[in-house]
């Protein structure tokens, strides 16, 4: 019976580096330069009416990775690793004590925005939009794994929204 050799046990061959763990991965995951997306609020200039639906979309900006981009390739223990950045949930906060439900809706405009809230009382609220990701993983250009792990964007910008109210009256000509 004839014996095996391995190649890479010969003098001289060149060694595979150690394959990084999921858990090597998954903290390249979290320590990528996310981008963190700001709230934009329709009626415009930050301001609005109590009694008037506002409509919220988050936006994110250019510098920094957001979902739907893919990083950088990075190299771990001599591994080539991508990351293709998706949105696990964006959770609206309006200031006045209440929030929407996680959603992977960024929102929108008037007419069509998703994302919608009436104030009841005039003020200045801090609102802003909390975002999470997840993604998924190449390693060496194989094909794409999910990552398993969710970053939570601690520090999003807060806009200052003024909420005023408004009287209508009727007069005689």
């Amino acid at each position: 019976m004839g014996t095996t050799c391995n190649p890479e046990s010969l003098p001289g061959a060149p060694i595979s580096p150690p394959a990084p763990t999921f858990a090597q991965i998954q903290n390249a995951f979290r320590n990528l330069p996310f981008a963190k997306p700001a709230v934009h609020i329709q009626p415009e200039g930050n301001k609005t009416l109590v009694n008037l639906p506002t409509f919220y979309e988050a936006r994110w900006p250019a510098a920094g990775l957001s979902a739907g981009e893919d990083s950088d390739p990075i190299t771990l223990l001599g591994w080539t690793i991508e990351f293709r950045i998706e949105a696990y949930s964006y959770t609206y906060r309006y200031g006045d004590g209440t929030s929407s439900p996680a959603t992977k809706d960024l929102g929108g405009t008037y007419p069509d925005g998703s994302i919608r809230h009436t104030y009841t009382r005039a003020g200045t609220v801090p609102v802003k939009v909390d975002a999470r990701l997840t993604g998924q993983v190449r390693i060496n250009g194989q094909t794409w794994e999910p990552v398993n792990t969710v970053v939570d964007l601690a520090g999003e910008p807060i806009t200052q929204l003024r909420v005023a109210t408004a009287t209508n009256r009727l007069v005689t000509q």
